[in-house]
């Protein structure tokens, strides 16, 4: 029996990316971090403040600046350009019904057009193409292959599944492992430590506590709503980064996802290293005459 539903299946697509190693399987996806601390104080000696006396003295916020720039730059520099990809992810849900539920799917991408996604899973022992969903900047398409159904929707519909404030953009970044809701124009706070450099920024819907590796990739982002009534929350984990691939700047091909408000979603994401950038593409989306739209 087909377990999943298309709400899940839809879901579990739809928040793809990080939030996601190659043949990984499925890892634990119960721990989630946010460390934020002060920095330590330390006491003079009379030698030091003497010569402090005389130093030169150094602009902190000029320091400040230049480590968020050099940070910036950075994740500019790893930014995921790209015009095509196509990649197979496989993908781990609990749901806060505690149940366990994997569905592999192959998505491809024309960048800022369309995105095409084949989910298939499993009913009895054997492995069929449950749905195909197609995904714009206006709608959203899902055939239900098993139920012989096509749902057409527009993209708000996105956001009421998810229950995020997503676009096809936000979809976009999320599939091929670009930072979401990273508002660079208002970072409050930044904190170096000897495994990266976290930033935190605030941005018209959502703060993002964004921690980098050393080599600045992306680690981990914390999302929580400045809208204090509600207790909306976002953890994306990236690792199990492929370097020198089609990619060109790391990839990330490991991502783990939690989503909560009233309730829970855990989603963790392992992608193919047979991953495609730029190659043209070739998807159908044809609704067959003997569908039920709904």
């Amino acid at each position: 029996m087909y377990r999943i539903s298309v709400y899940k299946a839809f879901t579990i697509i739809v928040i793809i990316g990080s939030l996601a190693a190659a043949g990984a399987g499925c890892r634990s996806t119960k721990n989630l971090r946010k460390v934020i601390a002060a920095p330590a104080t330390h006491q003079d000696t009379t030698g030091n403040a003497a010569k402090a006396a005389v130093a030169p003295v150094r602009d902190l916020h000029a320091d400040s600046i230049a480590v968020i720039h050099t940070a910036m730059a950075a994740i500019a520099h790893n930014h995921i350009d790209f015009q095509t990809f196509k990649g197979t992810m496989h993908v781990h849900y609990e749901g806060s019904d505690g149940q366990d539920n994997e569905v592999s799917a192959v998505v491809s991408i024309q960048k800022d057009s369309v995105i095409f996604i084949e989910i298939y899973g499993k009913v009895g022992p054997v492995t069929v193409k449950a749905f195909d969903v197609q995904i714009t900047r206006d709608s959203v398409k899902i055939l239900d292959r098993l139920k012989k159904v096509v749902r057409l929707r527009s993209v708000s519909y996105l956001r009421d599944q998810v229950h995020l404030p997503v676009d096809f953009k936000t979809v976009q970044d999320i599939l091929i492992g670009n930072p979401i809701f990273l508002d660079t124009t208002n970072i409050l706070y930044y904190r170096t430590e000897q495994k990266g450099v976290s930033l935190f920024s605030e941005g018209r819907i959502f703060t993002n506590f964004l921690t980098l590796n050393q080599d600045y990739t992306l680690q981990h982002s914390k999302l929580d709503d400045v809208d204090p009534m509600r207790a909306r929350t976002c953890d994306i984990t990236y690792g199990d980064y492929d370097y020198g691939g089609p990619a060109q700047v790391p990839f990330s091909t490991y991502r783990k996802i939690s989503v909560a408000e009233k309730g829970k979603v855990d989603i963790e994401i392992g992608i193919n290293k047979h991953y495609k950038f730029n190659d043209p593409l070739s998807y159908h989306f044809v609704i067959p005459k003997n569908y039920k739209r709904r």
